[in-house]
């Protein structure tokens, strides 16, 4: 399954339960993607689906319309009325579901990561032991250079809050990056 979003975890599977059946195979997607053009008059391409339910892997964000049309196989308007009914419903607050991550347990104390959020922030952070990260260069974003905070993971599409973070010794109210959407650039920097 495709893990950039929790939300389009949440639709292929109320897609699954709808359709009845699981996508596992290339027929199985092959039948689905007709089935979605008798159903919906609506082409959704077997590759398509195949990339969405991640039995190929690629990087490519779904389309818009893509989202839009599965929403409305299951009886949604489009995609967004699908994410605020998953906002709203109580069954849907928590789940569990499989994303990038980088965990603090696992980096070296002067091991350095990138993580990015839309429109176009970047954060290049210097691990410094016990949770703590040191913003090494930062652009387009409220945290600046020096800018210290406690974090023991980042995940991707996910937002990264923090109750506080140390600016010249002082802490900050808390600070959220990536409200919308989540991060969406998580990697260690190997050393050259």
């Amino acid at each position: 399954m495709n893990t950039f979003k929790p939300e389009i975890q949440e639709l292929l599977k109320a897609v699954e339960k709808k359709y009845s059946q699981n996508l596992r195979t290339t027929t199985d997607f092959d039948v689905f993607s007709l089935h979605l053009k008798l159903q919906l008059d609506v082409s959704i391409s077997t590759s398509t689906l195949k990339r969405l339910w991640g039995y190929v892997k690629d990087k490519h964000k779904p389309r818009n319309q893509t989202l839009d049309s599965l929403a409305q196989y299951i009886g949604f308007f489009n995609f967004n009325e699908f994410c605020a009914y998953l906002k709203d419903n109580s069954l849907c607050n928590s789940s569990f579901f499989v994303t990038k991550q980088i965990q603090t347990r696992n980096l070296s104390e002067g091991e350095e990561i990138e993580i990015g959020w839309s429109p176009n922030r970047y954060l290049h952070l210097q691990y410094q032991g016990d949770s703590w990260f040191e913003v090494v260069e930062a652009q387009h974003s409220k945290l600046v250079q020096g800018d210290r905070f406690e974090a023991v993971s980042f995940l991707m599409g996910q937002p990264l809050s923090l109750g506080y973070v140390l600016r010249d010794n002082q802490k900050t109210p808390p600070f959220i990056a990536g409200r919308n959407g989540g991060l969406t650039l998580i990697n260690r920097i190997h050393a050259k």
